[in-house]
């Protein structure tokens, strides 16, 4: 019912407006004077122009439209129907000179067609006005409505901005905006004012009555969300913001998929992909594809970027069934029409990657299994040295049967100078895919990078967890630093190096400036409302074993070769000889043979890598107070 009720409504306004056109096109055809045979004679025709009219404005939708959506785009849709009715109006005309109590002049024809285009438009964009200054006002949309304010007036900022005014539901009303673009200020984006700079927010949240800020800015600087946060933090308000672009991939910018901010957008920097993502799909696209380890945080990323790139066949092998199975019911849900194959099994079994590598004639092997976690391995050697260095070369092998073409496998900034086992192995792994690319059409490579935010086993999971139990958040040691990426940037950047290996390389990624842990836990801490040394305790627990103050890359220029990429090096490591490689091999494997103590490995190590340098193995260090 209440909908026929506003169709007739619109119906009659539009008469009202078509019986002002038609009294507008008079007045001028006739100099403002009576028309000749006076009005009663002229509103003869008025009925057929409205009947056109209205005709003409149903054929082409007209009515169909919400009035406090119209936008610029529905426009020609009234133009095109307004058209069509005068030119209708203006044939009939000249066909049937005859009927002229009837037809109307041409001139009343064109007269009145144009003032009702604009006066159809006029009245559905001044209901758009009033309607929207309702909703910024809070008079409409209910008591949960939000005055926020938006940081960042540019696309994302815009696409924003009118989501929040169509959609009342949303209960938030932009009051505002600011940019770090000066040249903005006093500009209107949606009817909505650019206030300033976000050097501003404090002031302007407050002038305002900011109750919650969003920026929205596709890939915001670090430097802005920090900015933004700590003042936000300062006044108690509640901040979100835009995703980033591969986080937005399969959907458009909406208010709903405004988020929290997470660490990762404090300490993430600029995306820089010069052509790397056609790169990457030309490399990917119709390729048989496995990926070990594909369960764990670096491995799922990669499957699901892997995915989105349409190769024939994606083999994910993982040992962890409920791991297995999340990822491999993400990607269906997702849509992926890839043909995907999970794979529960250990890539220790000999025999089933074998099968799985020829049963699916594997192209490319991005081997991501691996023990990494230091302290851990410290205490279990010889079962690192099994699994990142023998079964490493035990896959290797089977891919030079398996004819695969690409096998790349994940390292470590820690194999630099290695201090830890898991240092150790890792350079050792290295040095065998180096000597297996040596003598084999198969393309081995490996690449290194440091720390990964929010990876399982990372220090984000441990910190937001002190920090949900009231702390203290420990840190080894104040001057701790490492290097950190995304997971999302990890992912995309070992797939780079893929595409680009010619066979042999340790590929070295840039992971722009180290961070302190210290920082970090801070930034952590004041994410979560908090203030750091103050409502959360930061203490110190020492260095543990196998630990280093701070990581090498290797990426100066000295060290390292240039790439077409900005953010992959090459490192200049030439081979081991073949000889002391296997020499090596055979003694790792007589170590676990004879299930040799912790410190015959680490023994055993010095001498198979002159520059592993494992570091004291001291009693428990003892807490200190920050």
């Amino acid at each position: 019912m209440q909908k026929h009720a506003t169709k007739t409504a619109i119906l009659l306004i539009d008469l009202a407006v078509m019986i002002v056109a038609f009294a507008a096109a008079n007045a001028l055809r006739f100099d403002f004077q009576t028309p000749p045979r006076g009005w009663a004679f002229a509103a003869e025709s008025f009925w057929l122009i409205a009947f056109v009219q209205m005709l003409a404005l149903l054929a082409f939708g007209c009515y169909r439209l919400v009035w406090r959506f119209i936008t610029a785009r529905d426009m020609p849709r009234f133009v095109g129907a307004l058209a069509i009715a005068i030119a209708v109006l203006m044939l009939l005309r000249f066909c049937f000179p005859q009927w002229l109590g009837v037809l109307p002049p041409y001139s009343i024809a064109l007269g009145s067609g144009g003032f009702t285009l604009g006066g159809v438009l006029l009245v559905r964009v001044a209901w758009r006005i009033y309607y929207d200054d309702m909703l910024r006002s809070g008079r409409i949309g209910g008591a949960a409505t939000r005055r926020v304010l938006l940081v960042g007036a540019g696309d994302a900022g815009n696409t924003v901005a009118r989501e929040i005014r169509q959609s009342p539901s949303c209960g938030l009303v932009a009051i505002g905006f600011l940019d770090d673009d000066p040249t903005k200020k006093g500009n209107e984006i949606q009817g909505i004012p650019v206030y300033g700079v976000v050097a501003d927010l404090e002031r302007v949240a407050e002038q305002l009555a900011v109750e919650e800020v969003l920026v929205t800015m596709i890939n915001a600087p670090p430097e802005i969300v920090r900015r933004v946060v700590h003042a936000c933090k300062a006044r108690g308000l509640p901040v979100k913001i835009a995703p980033r672009y591969h986080e937005i991939l399969n959907g458009a910018l909406t208010v709903g998929r405004l988020r929290e901010v997470r660490i990762s957008d404090l300490l993430g920097r600029e995306e820089i992909d010069p052509g790397g993502e056609q790169e990457r799909a030309r490399f990917i696209s119709g390729r048989r594809v496995l990926i070990t380890g594909a369960g764990g945080s670096i491995g799922s990323e990669m499957a699901r970027q892997t995915a989105r790139m349409n190769p024939a066949t994606l083999v994910l092998v993982e040992r962890s069934e409920n791991a297995l199975y999340e990822i491999d019911r993400e990607l269906r849900e997702a849509g992926c029409k890839t043909k995907v194959v999970p794979a529960l099994m250990d890539v220790g079994d000999r025999a089933g990657m074998q099968a799985l590598l020829e049963r699916h004639a594997i192209q490319v092997v991005l081997h991501a299994a691996a023990h990494k976690h230091v302290p851990m391995i410290e205490c279990n050697a010889l079962e690192a040295l099994r699994n990142n260095v023998l079964l490493t070369r035990t896959l290797g092998e089977l891919a030079i049967r398996a004819n695969v073409e690409v096998f790349v496998q994940l390292s470590t900034d820690k194999a630099v100078n290695p201090s830890s086992v898991m240092g150790a192995s890792k350079r050792l792994a290295e040095q065998v895919l180096q000597d297996l690319n040596a003598a084999h059409r198969t393309r081995f490579a490996a690449v290194r990078f440091g720390n990964v935010l929010g990876s399982a086993g990372s220090v984000v999971p441990l910190f937001r967890e002190q920090i949900e139990h009231g702390g203290p958040v420990t840190v080894t040691h104040p001057d701790m630093r490492r290097y950190f990426m995304t997971i999302p940037e990890a992912a995309r950047l070992v797939l780079q190096a893929a595409s680009m290996t010619e066979g042999g390389e340790i590929f070295i990624l840039d992971m722009g400036e180290p961070v302190r842990i210290v920082e970090l836990a801070e930034e952590m801490i004041r994410l979560s409302g908090l203030r750091p040394h103050e409502d959360i305790r930061i203490t110190y627990t020492g260095i543990r074993p196998g630990e280093k103050l701070f990581e090498a890359l290797s990426t100066d220029e000295e060290r390292a070769i240039r790439t077409r990429h900005p953010r992959i090096f090459i490192g200049r490591i030439p081979p081991r000889p073949s000889a002391e490689v296997a020499a090596a091999l055979a003694h790792i494997q007589a170590l676990c043979t004879s299930a040799a103590n912790e410190n015959d490995v680490r023994r055993s190590l010095t001498e198979m890598l002159p520059d592993f340098q494992p570091t004291a193995h001291a009693p428990e260090a003892k807490t200190l107070k920050s």
